[in-house]
């Protein structure tokens, strides 16, 4: 079977994309609980931001280890075993009996979720040629979008109607099932073939540069500092908030329904499912990354300020502005990677990529533990007043975002084209 050739590529895009679809909707959904488990457990809004935080802390610290083992080793069963992991520590969660063992399921979800990403793009390098690699690549980023959408509106019903523990425990029972089912997909029915590629994979892998003096390279390299500033600044302040805080804000301040809450993720969403193609489209069209990345860090760091201007309430009509422009932001920080592949040679591609990634997953676990601590320190407060000052937060951490837009080294677009025209 010649994989690239072969119809049976579309079941594996397929199967490694519904998979991404259904964890990617697992990095937000407990933040549509928070205030339910505060009451179960009677948690505070700190441990309410370390159980978001231990997750995206997993996430973040195994990305570049994780590209690396994949490289040497294969994706497919990294891919599998993050998902069975994702599974089972979505289960646990559904059944925790106390904090404790909320904090190990999320810890669990975000080791899983950190095996998933990089190794899918792997395996649609190994399924698809060139030509079609970059075009399904775009729709496995959009899937993750449409996984961030179904975490709004249909699961906040879904709790509603049956509570917050049904849920969790059958969309972690589908992740194992997807698991095992991938385990036939990608290793069972293509075994042959899997292992033939990997016996040359591993003899490529030992004729690369030896690691450490890679990364050292590359820590000590100012385009890969620019690149992991602009996504901390861009995507770990929406992923952070939606994550955590974003519908207590909708129910607390505004006084909405968990429904009616969800839809301000919902509205955020939409931008970023725009703002990806959005963005690249007008970097082709200006012939440049630097000047609109930087145009959109400025609309992102001016749309966390105007909920300080507002005292942490803007007027609804505004409310809804707001989450869009940032979900675009989110969205357009897919021009990180652009960057990146203008940047490095295609062998430094992935570590790199896997460095700016973790700067944006860095900034998702800061951000909501901060704000919880700020959420507790005025708690005796009108609820807007905590999260006015919470604010202050993601105003910080997008001006670092904007810093990274200004230290990217622009490369000339004939130098852009030479190097895509001999990859």
């Amino acid at each position: 079977m010649n994989k690239q050739n072969s119809k049976y590529r579309w079941v594996v895009f397929a199967s490694v994309l519904f998979a991404y679809f259904i964890i990617v909707s697992q990095r937000t959904a407990p933040g549509l609980i928070s205030d339910q488990l505060m009451k179960d457990f009677n948690m505070t809004a700190s441990m309410i931001g370390l159980l978001t935080s231990i997750q995206f802390l997993a996430y973040a610290g195994l990305q570049i280890p994780i590209g690396i083992l994949s490289d040497r080793f294969g994706p497919n069963y990294f891919l599998i075993f993050g998902t069975l992991l994702n599974g089972v520590g979505t289960f646990i969660y559904s059944i925790a009996p106390n904090e404790y063992i909320l904090l190990v399921a999320r810890l669990l979800v975000g080791m899983g979720d950190a095996a998933i990403w990089v190794n899918l793009v792997l395996i649609l390098s190994i399924w698809f040629k060139v030509n079609e690699f970059v075009g399904l690549l775009g729709l496995a980023g959009m899937t993750g979008s449409f996984g961030f959408l179904l975490a709004t509106v249909p699961f906040s019903k879904w709790i509603s109607d049956f509570g917050w523990r049904p849920p969790f425990l059958t969309t972690g029972v589908i992740l194992c099932f997807i698991g095992i089912l991938l385990y036939f997909i990608l290793v069972k029915i293509p075994q042959r073939h899997a292992e033939n590629e990997l016996k040359a994979k591993v003899k490529a892998v030992k004729r690369r540069e030896n690691t450490v003096v890679l990364l050292r390279r590359i820590f000590s390299n100012r385009q890969a500092w620019a690149t992991f500033c602009c996504h901390f600044g861009a995507v770990g302040t929406y992923v952070g908030f939606i994550g955590s805080w974003a519908v207590p804000y909708g129910m607390h301040v505004f006084g909405m329904s968990r429904s009616g809450a969800s839809q301000l993720i919902m509205v955020g969403l939409i931008g970023a499912i725009i703002g990806a193609p959005a963005g690249s489209w007008i970097s082709g069209r200006l012939h440049s990354i630097k000047r609109p990345y930087i145009a959109f860090h400025v609309m992102i760091c001016l749309s966390w300020t105007a909920f300080l201007l507002f005292s942490g309430k803007p007027p609804y009509f505004l409310l809804n502005i707001l989450f869009f422009l940032i979900g675009f932001g989110n969205g357009a920080s897919a021009l990180t990677f652009a960057v990146v592949r203008q940047s490095f040679p295609m062998k430094e591609v992935g570590v790199v990529s896997g460095f700016a990634n973790t700067g944006g997953f860095i900034s998702a676990v800061l951000l909501p533990s901060i704000f919880g601590k700020v959420l507790d320190h005025y708690h005796a407060a009108p609820s807007s007043v905590g999260y006015h000052y919470g604010f202050i937060i993601p105003v910080i951490f997008t001006l670092v975002g904007f810093m990274g837009g200004l230290l990217i080294k622009e490369q000339r677009q004939e130098m852009r084209q030479t190097e895509l025209g001999t990859n």
